[in-house]
């Protein structure tokens, strides 16, 4: 028989390793939530699984990055994958050293031979957005070939101030029919030396120094990302000259749990001699097909359902996308489907179209403007979706103005 003593023991031991267990439990969920699979020297990164696109196909792949275990100076990424529709390898490396502990300052490097959006204008501050399903990228089909290579600093201002600095040299090669006519020169392809800096900036989160790193414990609006892109014609070979100024703030204003109104509004302008590849597409998400059936696919959360893909581009424009989330309907213990009403509205425009040869778009100068709702977790984590579009670019056949798609969500 155990004693007291003995077995009071025991029950702390359990209860320590129960502990123990619900940590590693917790840590592995916020590792999946974050893309990565936790191994013991190298996380494996589960963007690059599986995916699938209207050029490359299906594409699959492999990749990931060292964790602190294997160093907590050094870290060393990389990803290799394969579209079966393109036949074609795509890979990327890289490394890092930490310079500043406490300020999380890193020097990285990377190389990248891969394929990108036409018209995508990314934040480098953000360091990823992981998604189960990445409902814009089954419709892509614009796509331009890039060969980069890069140097970078992050660096953490204070626990509410992130910055990058990035400077890179690439090779941009559309994968479709385009020309770019300026100052009597043509380009079907062209090289680019560029130099960007973005700022991310969370007054209203609360930090906190856990195990000698700053950590956002607590989620505060608004939330601010500004940055700043700069090409320069003749360093490195470069052949085009321009600049860009991208912004965007969200905005959550919550009532009670899992009630709360969410407003995201982005900006950005070019300027100087920037190609198509380089410029705003203001996130379509409707595939170019006759009828609502056909265009049924997966519907984003800051996309326009109803807007065409490649059916506007703009070399300046303002997004501001508006979702209100109601109380799940508490039917059961494991039905609880959700309400969520949308409003998006895109203005934008371009000067001198006629340089982007090959290409037939529109711009947004009238004011782009689409409603509808989202009725979420049905079953298995997916729902249903429906957006109307009116005003200024309502179609003439009333159901190419209608969006009717399925939504995906997922908490881990």
């Amino acid at each position: 028989m155990l004693s007291t003593g003995s077995y009071s023991q025991v029950t702390q031991r359990d209860t320590t390793e129960t502990k123990q267990d619900s940590l590693k439990r917790r840590h592995i969920l916020n590792q999946l939530g974050n893309g990565f699979y936790s191994t013991k020297y190298f996380d494996i990164d589960l963007r690059y699984l599986i995916k699938f696109n209207q050029y490359e196909g299906l594409r699959t792949g492999f990749g990931g990055v060292t964790n602190e275990t294997f160093s907590k100076k050094y870290r060393v990424n990389g990803y290799v994958a394969y579209g079966f529709r393109d036949h074609r390898f795509k890979y990327g490396f890289g490394g890092g050293v930490r310079l500043v502990p406490e300020s999380n300052t890193w020097l990285n490097f990377s190389y990248i031979d891969d394929l990108q959006e036409t018209g995508s204008s990314k934040f480098i501050t953000d360091k990823r957005f992981f998604k189960f399903i990445e409902p814009r990228l089954l419709n892509i089909d614009l796509f331009y070939k890039y060969i980069e290579k890069h140097i970078s600093l992050e660096h953490q201002i204070s626990p509410h101030l992130v910055t990058e600095t990035q400077l890179g040299v690439s090779n941009i090669n559309p994968t479709y029919n385009y020309t770019y006519l300026v100052d009597g020169e043509s380009f079907q392809e062209f090289n680019l030396s560029t130099a960007i800096i973005s700022l991310q900036w969370s007054p209203f989160s609360h930090y906190e120094l856990i195990d000698k790193r700053i950590k956002e414990v607590k989620v505060g609006f608004p939330k601010f990302t500004l940055q700043y892109t700069q090409s320069f014609k003749g360093v490195f070979k470069s052949d085009l000259n321009f600049a860009k100024i991208d912004f965007r703030t969200v905005y959550e204003l919550n009532y009670k749990k899992d009630n709360f109104s969410r407003i995201v509004l982005t900006a950005g302008i070019a300027r100087g001699n920037a190609p198509l590849s380089h410029l705003y597409h203001a996130y379509p998400n409707n595939i170019n097909k006759e009828t609502i059936l056909r265009r049924f696919s997966v519907a984003g959360i800051d996309s326009f359902e109803t807007m065409y893909f490649n059916e506007f581009f703009s070399d300046r424009f303002t997004t501001i996308q508006f979702r209100h989330y109601f109380s799940p309907f508490n039917i059961s213990a494991r039905f609880k489907p959700q309400l969520v009403l949308i409003s998006r509205y895109a203005i934008g425009n371009m000067n001198n179209m006629e340089r982007h040869q090959g290409i037939t778009f529109n711009t947004l100068d009238k004011g782009f403007t689409e409603s509808g709702f989202e009725l979420n977790k049905l079953l298995l984590g997916f729902g249903l979706s429906g957006t109307y579009r009116y005003g200024a670019y309502h179609l003439p056949k009333t159901e190419d103005n209608i969006a009717i798609k399925f939504t995906f969500n997922v908490t881990l």
